[in-house]
């Protein structure tokens, strides 16, 4: 069976695993003025933005009652994913700790990442952390995350990391103009993850120019 992720604004692929992509820990570009002001991280009185993704604003995960907040806005999102037939939800920016100038820490994402991942399984959703590989261990022991979905694990030679916690439960997503090496190469690697997908930078459509994607 194939696997897609959608944005949890979009609908599930048919016939396939799918996955509903979350953003958990900062905000989604576009939607700053629906978050409270108070649960955004502020550094000099304005929001802190993810310097490579600077529509994204931290959420402050540094207290029980934000967290709370947090999660109870989210939760209607992943009740929404479940709602809408997808199989599974990934939370992105679980390391959204180490942008934030020693504001946050791993402690304060783990406990909310608790608590999503809490939420998804009781919606029927297996829970899936994005990227953050450094983290892997702590995030599957004490969060609970069932899988791994990441982002160039091969090109930034991260995939051991994820297998050593996830086994074959890893997702990997490579990009055209960053592979190491040919993708039929990697697939044949009996050391990559057991799900790989070569997707376009831009994530194009099959009308474009420059569409890439293929699976193994």
């Amino acid at each position: 069976m194939g696997v897609v992720g959608r944005d949890r604004a979009a609908e599930p692929a048919e016939g396939v695993y799918s996955i509903c992509y979350v953003n958990g820990f900062q905000t989604q570009p576009g939607e700053l003025e629906s978050w409270p002001d108070d649960v955004l991280l502020h550094r000099d009185g304005d929001p802190l933005f993810d310097p490579d993704w600077p529509d994204e604003a931290l959420l402050d995960t540094s207290t029980g009652d934000r967290r709370d907040r947090i999660a109870a806005t989210i939760e209607p999102w992943i009740i929404g994913c479940a709602d809408a037939g997808f199989d599974a939800v990934e939370f992105d920016n679980l390391d959204s700790y180490t942008r934030s100038e020693g504001a946050l820490s791993l402690d304060d994402n783990l406990d909310l990442a608790t608590r999503l991942v809490e939420i998804a399984h009781g919606a029927g959703l297996a829970a899936g952390q994005k990227n953050a590989a450094e983290d892997a261990a702590a995030l599957h022991a004490q969060a609970g995350f069932d899988f791994a979905v990441t982002e160039e694990c091969a090109a930034y030679q991260e995939c051991p990391v994820y297998i050593e916690v996830y086994g074959a439960h890893v997702i990997d997503i490579e990009y055209v103009d960053e592979l190491p090496r040919t993708f039929a190469e990697m697939c044949a690697d009996p050391d990559s993850p057991a799900s790989m997908v070569l997707r376009d930078r831009e994530l194009l459509t099959p009308d474009d120019e420059g569409y890439a994607f293929e699976t193994c």
